[in-house]
């Protein structure tokens, strides 16, 4: 037997779920990576949830995730305001995984004065809040957005996402955001340091070329395109940059996980 040497970041939707829904193989997957010691994370660039609610999700399509194992873009942006600007202030724009995530970091929430407006994903985006955020950028504070998304899923169709609000206070306000979550490395980087491992032993599985294999490559990981959510062989061709591997879904990795370049 091969001795175990990749550690795993994984995107959640479109990789392990899709929707309300277990993508076949994904409990297996994850069943081999507990089995064989690996370590593990499960990424998501959704800012709504904390891991507890994540946690939960899972649960309900019969995935076993620790919230130890889930690391999501508000937590990297509250590493990131930690890292530069100790117990400092935001006004934020955002649900409970975003104003948890910035608590836990020693961050006053405040509509006074703030050092940061953080701009997260919400179902229920206030025109007055977009409004103040306008007004407190314009006097001075620094623009953080969590991500870059434009665009969410619903049952309904497309939402509007962080992105595209970004780009509206970004049009009112003559300054641009400051995005944490995937595309930029620094959300794989935060994902290592809290999975205590080194690029080089940690491969990317996502199922977007535009986030997850952007990010992977640029933080330095071997990445694994899967098929089973945004990115297609044929959308894949279009970009400059290819993943080290790509594979139908996540069930191809089940029995590989070891080394699953080898065996490919």
């Amino acid at each position: 037997m091969t001795e175990q040497r990749w550690n795993y970041l994984t995107d959640m939707d479109g990789v392990l779920v899709q929707e309300e829904h277990l993508v076949p193989g994904a409990d297996e997957f994850l069943g081999e990576l507990r089995a064989n010691g690996t370590k593990f994370l499960v990424l998501t660039n959704n800012s709504i949830y904390t891991p507890r609610d994540l946690r939960a999700r899972l649960l309900r399509t019969g995935l076993d995730v620790p919230e130890s194992a889930i690391w999501t873009s508000a937590l990297a942006t509250a590493k990131f305001l930690d890292s530069q600007r100790p117990n400092g202030s935001a006004f934020v724009i955002g649900e409970a995984g975003l104003t948890t995530a910035l608590h836990e970091a020693g961050y006053v929430l405040t509509d006074r004065d703030p050092d940061y407006v953080v701009l997260g994903e919400t179902r229920t985006y206030s025109f007055t809040a977009i409004t103040r955020a306008i007004r407190m950028i314009g006097d001075g504070a620094r623009f953080i957005a969590t991500n870059p998304d434009a665009t969410g899923p619903s049952r309904e169709g497309i939402l509007p996402a962080t992105g595209s609000i970004a780009a509206l206070i970004e049009r009112a306000t003559g300054r641009q955001p400051y995005y944490v979550g995937k595309p930029n490395p620094l959300m794989m980087r935060s994902a290592l340091r809290a999975l205590g491992a080194h690029s080089e032993h940690t491969l990317m599985i996502g199922d977007r070329m535009d986030t997850d294999v952007h990010s992977g490559i640029e933080a330095g990981l071997e990445t694994v395109l899967v098929l089973t959510g945004i990115s297609t062989a044929e959308t894949a061709e279009r970009y400059p940059y290819r993943p080290t591997l790509v594979v139908d879904s996540i069930a191809d990795l089940v029995g590989r996980t070891g080394d699953p370049f080898q065996a490919a």
